[in-house]
């Protein structure tokens, strides 16, 4: 397993759709060790394979309290959101040392192709379902600060390019 680097925030592939995943194979387990490393090592609770550069629909999830329950997901999809919403604090290692109030629904039912290469239907609440909602949003095309007025997300952009260059 490795420890992947980050692509910056300016990188044309954070800001557009990933490629879906035909089958499970060895390459795509692989990517997804080497992903669970990386988001192990950052710390945080989820990733996205374009936050590494890798264009397919992969993401890896672990809000437990204690690490190595990872949720291996391709192509996921929100299926239902509660009408409950949750305010949480999100950043991302591709915008370093920036973080905003994001507000999301508070628990989603996800499907997704899972490790075994079956279509998983799983609940996901609190911070898990913000976590899965943040990677879907990455293999979208989008980021948080996405989420934020056009002048907040430029102030945003704007401090993590200055802190970057530090």
């Amino acid at each position: 397993m490795t420890v992947r680097p980050f692509i910056p925030y300016t990188d044309p592939r954070l800001h557009r759709a990933a490629e879906p995943v035909d089958q499970i194979t060895e390459t795509v387990r692989m990517i997804w060790d080497d992903m669970i490393e990386t988001m192990d090592a950052m710390p945080g609770v989820g990733l996205a394979a374009n936050q590494i550069g890798i264009m397919m629909r992969l993401a890896v999830v672990d809000a437990s309290d204690k690490r190595g329950q990872a949720v291996r997901m391709a192509n996921p999809e929100i299926l239902h959101a509660s009408v409950q919403f949750r305010d949480h604090d999100e950043a991302s290692p591709n915008l370093p040392g920036v973080h905003a109030k994001i507000s999301r629904p508070r628990a989603v039912t996800v499907r997704f192709l899972n490790a075994d290469g079956q279509i998983e239907e799983r609940d996901f609440v609190h911070l898990w379902a913000t976590s899965v909602q943040h990677q879907i949003d990455h293999l979208n095309g989008m980021t948080f600060v996405d989420h934020l007025s056009p002048l907040r997300r430029k102030m945003l952009v704007q401090k993590s390019g200055k802190l970057a260059r530090r």
